[in-house]
């Protein structure tokens, strides 16, 4: 091929290499020109141009892109038509890529011209997703260059989708007192979504002491029904004798592989019972973010084998905290990217407006308010949650009974809000960046609603106050940054969070829920109003 400035008298058959204007035709970059497009260029007063004229031998870009396509050998992949210069390769099912690396590289050493570019080795893929391209760079190529490629593509499959084939799996989960229910049943949430992807679903789950010998039996009970079996351990692996391996062996199976080269994921472990792999999953599987597990848990669904080899070699590549799906540098900042909420629920008032009946007792459709509320908090988006206690605190906590919170007794309750909002921020844990101030008197306060200034308090990066308003008054919940936890503690009195709000200095965010952040039950009339039945 040919390319350069050559008399627009002598263009017609080649390559435009630039978009044109010829009168009020508009010639597109890579258009062949015409007898008819010569004579409007020569219209215009052009006596040269810039084209691509191509040698007998060579081969247009569709026409060499489309042959190196049709001549490679694939699974599962769908070939689309050729455009400028390019052919996609598409995945006609779900599943997990493969490519010989070695092929692809002696390809796009043939020549600059020709290249292929694909997904990484063993990426997860959805259906219909581009997984390969081959691109020609200029508008045509030697066509011994083309035949040259055509020959490699002859020897070997290049590419491939395995597809996931979906799969029964049991869930083992180990329990420590350390460990709460509530994360045991996150963990099954989010495992169940993990599957999902590949069209698989949880059978049974097993909940059982972090001892080998009651792990063994359960993964005996489990592997004659499943095809697939995940453990989860209270306590990371330690040791490769640890709970997890041994429990393997114990069953009367092998362990492949303890430990792995890809963070987070490292303390991943992969066995056999007879034909069925067991995976105990590193802690960063109780999160839904990509890890190792994720990579071995999918090659094994897509039914290839995945040897201690083939683990030693995800190293390359296996530093998960910098790549796309976690685009944070190497020093955290103060605040994580999705800043973890936790709840306050405030429930040790004495009613005192009331009269008598505590109003967080009272009725509605059948169950008491504090217990309302609670649910409620524990149905959002927050992390955790922890009820303040204080007056009648014994009966509150019954109200609760069975409900997966912990409760913070604040024995100085009469002495006013203040030392019940001091007593649940200080029961938070380190973790939380935000206290979600639920009061426990809110009948209207909806999960979604929680869940909206949960996800304003995100998108500030947990440095704002986020209050809840009705028609633009200012309302609850309210949520505090863990900036304003100190001030908190110095809180006294019947003082609460507006205080802080107004005081601080801290930037406020309005969210407007509706009615619930307006509506409490202080008197009787206002509950009755409600729909609360108060009780004796």
């Amino acid at each position: 091929m040919k390319f350069g400035s050559i008399p627009v008298a002598d263009a017609e058959g080649a390559v435009l290499a630039h978009a044109t204007t010829a009168g009020d035709r508009r010639l597109r970059k890579a258009h062949v020109l015409g007898a008819r497009d010569v004579a409007a260029l020569q219209a215009e007063g052009l006596s040269e141009i810039v084209v691509a004229v191509l040698e007998p031998d060579d081969l247009a870009e569709d026409e060499a892109a489309g042959a190196i396509a049709a001549a490679m050998r694939h699974r599962n992949i769908e070939v689309k038509p050729a455009a400028t210069g390019r052919v996609n390769l598409h995945a006609r099912t779900a599943g997990v890529f493969t490519v010989d690396a070695a092929l692809v590289d002696a390809i796009n050493a043939v020549d600059p011209s020709i290249t292929v570019a694909t997904l990484a080795r063993h990426a997860s893929v959805e259906r219909d997703q581009m997984v390969a391209t081959v691109k020609i760079i200029p508008f045509a190529v030697a066509g011994e260059m083309v035949r040259k490629v055509v020959q490699l593509c002859a020897a070997t499959e290049i590419f491939a989708v395995n597809p996931f084939v979906a799969k029964r799996v049991g869930l083992i989960q180990t329990v420590l007192p350390s460990v709460k229910s509530s994360v045991l049943d996150k963990t099954a949430r989010i495992t169940e979504h993990r599957l999902a992807r590949s069209g698989s679903r949880l059978g049974a789950e097993r909940r059982t002491p972090h001892e080998a010998g009651a792990v063994a039996e359960q993964v005996r009970a489990l592997v004659r029904e499943h095809d697939l079996l995940v453990i989860f351990g209270a306590s990371a692996l330690a040791d490769f004798d640890d709970v997890i391996p041994a429990a393997i062996r114990a069953a009367g199976g092998t362990v492949t592989r303890s430990g792995m080269p890809v963070d987070p994921g490292n303390l991943l472990v992969l066995g056999h019972v007879g034909k069925t792999a067991v995976l105990g999953a590193p802690g960063c599987a109780r999160s839904p973010k990509e890890n190792g597990f994720d990579w071995v848990l999918d090659r094994l669904i897509a039914g290839l084998e995945v040897t201690a080899a083939d683990i030693g070699g995800m190293g390359v590549g296996g530093l998960l905290m910098e790549i796309p799906s976690r685009p944070q540098p190497r020093e955290a900042p103060a605040v994580p990217p999705q800043p973890v909420v936790h709840a306050v629920l405030l429930a040790a008032g004495r009613s005192s407006r009331m009269g008598g009946p505590n109003k967080l007792l009272a009725l509605f459709q059948g169950k008491p308010l504090v217990r309302r509320t609670a649910e409620r908090v524990l149905a959002s988006r927050a992390e955790g949650a922890v009820v303040v206690t204080g007056h009648q605190a014994s009966r509150i906590s019954e109200a609760l009974g069975g409900l997966d919170i912990p409760v913070a007794h604040n024995a100085d309750f009469a002495s006013g809000i203040a030392s019940s909002l001091r007593a649940g921020v200080a029961a938070l844990p380190e973790e939380a960046a935000g206290a979600l101030v639920v009061l426990g008197d809110m009948p209207e306060v909806l999960p979604t609603d929680i869940d909206r200034l949960i996800e304003a308090f995100e998108r500030t990066e947990g440095r704002a106050v986020i209050r809840a308003t009705h028609d633009g008054k200012r309302g609850n919940p309210v949520i505090l940054p863990r900036s304003l936890f100190a001030a908190v503690s110095h809180l006294e009195g019947d003082t609460g969070a507006r205080h802080l709000i107004e005081s601080e200095g801290v930037d406020v965010v309005d969210i407007e829920i509706g009615v619930g952040a307006a509506v409490d039950v202080d008197t009787p009339e206002a509950l009755e109003t409600a729909g609360g039945v108060l009780q004796g």
